[in-house]
């Protein structure tokens, strides 16, 4: 189930790789140029232990002019080299296949805070947990926010275009961001840490880069957007007869609360009880069992809006119209923490309930109920005891269509079947008008999927962006931009 297994290294050139690293190491100093296998472990392997490559070292530098000058090195020996920030990706894409691993988790210093401008100007391997405490300490926000957000990096965040609860209000991290450094290729640094919202000379280059998983070049600082810190805040935790009932809530949440509905996420029945079951300290929220469930927050930075009540009233008239079923308000920041348990506890909880196959997924909004119906039914059809976990982000219709092992069956086995449940969810999506891949990114695994279902002409400017930028094919190279299909022989 290792999709390395079938691929060859990308290692490249002819120089002795020893001259390399003497080199790196004389730069960087020598406990910054790794080699023992043990120490190299992690950096080898992706969080779910799935996929394991190979590399020559991990080099760890701590400047900017660092970064530019290990890629300068490589790319005279056409070594390539595979970023890494907190190596919690879930897509394989931040594994080497030969080549060093250049993590960028010295490179981690705040350089600058402006509040007035509501900017912040972070090197790549800060971890965002530290981010977002900065931002508070100053009275503003920075909402990017995920399970993973106390060992993430936030070039990770930006090279993955990662997403998270708090799209639905504020965006992607694309979204979030004014301006980037980044090293290209050939190792000249890209200087436009810009904190201008209005900048029009000429193309919007941090774009090239925010997504990209650094296949044109490595992310080293950025200016980030923050927001006005919420006053208020309310979380609410809502039983549902299906996820139609729960799309409804949202549409009525959406045009009354407008706004101030900053979260709204989705997880069915299996969910829950797998979360009651592993988590420490999670408990129920609602009397009874319910199919579907919703987790709602409403935030404003106004301290005078009585968003509970706007909550309630809402609320109430779905419970008389049965549109829900139940529902438990959270009364204090302890009680809102320990809803929001039930929600980022999911991906860590699967791991207890063996394998797991995971699409991130997303289709339009009007369509996720359905998508949510039609791609289980698919997959109960394909394996009547497949355990379906579909759990995410309804407001910007991403879904995490997770397929749990039947009980009792082989993980090494039920894993075999990822192809083939591929085929059976993307197809689906891709007949709803939707993306194989809304957060986590392409990297390894979704590769081979792109070229079914992306725009050929799409692909065609991808290569040549990589082409242009990185000719030697040396930054992350055999991920994000699939080979271009092989010409018939004449």
């Amino acid at each position: 189930m290792n999709p390395l297994d079938a691929l060859p290294s990308v290692m490249t050139g002819e120089a002795d790789p020893g001259d390399l690293l003497e080199t790196l190491a004389a730069r960087l100093g020598a406990g910054h140029v790794v080699t023992d296998p043990d120490d190299m472990a992690p950096h080898l392997v992706e969080d779910r232990g799935l996929f394991k490559g190979q590399a020559l070292a991990v080099v760890r530098p701590a400047t900017v002019e660092e970064v530019a000058f290990v890629v300068s090195e490589c790319r005279a020996r056409q070594v390539p080299i595979v970023p890494q920030g907190g190596n919690t990706g879930l897509v394989g894409g931040g594994v080497p296949q030969g080549g060093i691993v250049l993590t960028l988790g010295r490179l981690n210093r705040i350089r600058a805070v402006d509040a007035m401008n509501s900017t912040m100007t972070v090197e790549a391997g800060c971890i965002l947990k530290t981010i977002q405490d900065k931002a508070d300490e100053v009275d503003r926000l920075f909402p990017l926010s995920l399970a993973s957000e106390g060992s993430c990096q936030i070039g990770g965040n930006l090279s993955t275009n990662a997403g998270g609860t708090n799209v639905l209000r504020y965006g992607n991290a694309r979204d979030l961001v004014l301006g980037i450094e980044a090293v290209l290729p050939d190792g000249r640094v890209l200087d436009a840490l810009s904190s201008l919202r209005k900048d029009n000379t000429g193309y919007d280059l941090k774009n090239l880069f925010i997504g990209a998983e650094g296949t044109l070049g490595i992310i080293t600082a950025a200016v980030l957007k923050l927001f006005p810190k919420p006053r208020r805040r309310v979380t609410a935790f809502i039983g549902c007869a299906s996820p139609h009932a729960a799309l409804e809530l949202f549409s009525r949440l959406r045009g009354t609360a407008g706004e101030t509905l900053s979260a709204f996420e989705y997880m069915p029945r299996f969910a829950l009880e797998m979360v009651l079951k592993h988590a420490p300290g999670a408990q129920r929220p609602l009397q009874g069992d319910h199919p579907s469930y919703a987790l709602l927050e409403l935030s404003s930075p106004d301290p005078e809006l009585d968003l509970q009540a706007r909550l309630v009233s809402v609320l109430a008239r779905a419970l008389e119209e049965g549109v829900i079923e139940d529902a438990a308000i959270g009364a204090s920041e302890a009680q809102n923490g320990a809803l929001w348990l039930l929600r980022e506890s999911i991906s860590e909880c699967q791991k207890q309930e063996g394998g797991s196959i995971k699409h991130d997924v997303s289709v339009p909004v009007s369509r996720v109920a359905d998508f949510i119906q039609r791609a289980q039914q698919a997959c109960e059809r394909e394996m009547p005891d497949i355990r379906v976990c579909a759990f995410g982000h309804f407001g910007d219709g991403n879904i995490h269509f997770n397929l749990n092992q039947p009980l009792g069956m082989d993980k090494a086995a039920f894993l075999g079947h990822w192809s083939r449940f591929n085929r059976i969810v993307h197809d689906i999506v891709a007949e709803m008008g939707g993306s194989i891949s809304a957060e986590h990114g392409v990297g390894l695994v979704k590769l081979a999927e792109l070229p079914r279902y992306k725009d050929p002409v799409a692909l065609d400017l991808m290569r040549m962006i990589k082409r242009s930028i990185d000719p030697l094919n040396l930054m992350n190279p055999g991920k994000v931009v699939p080979p271009a299909p092989k010409l018939p022989d004449a």
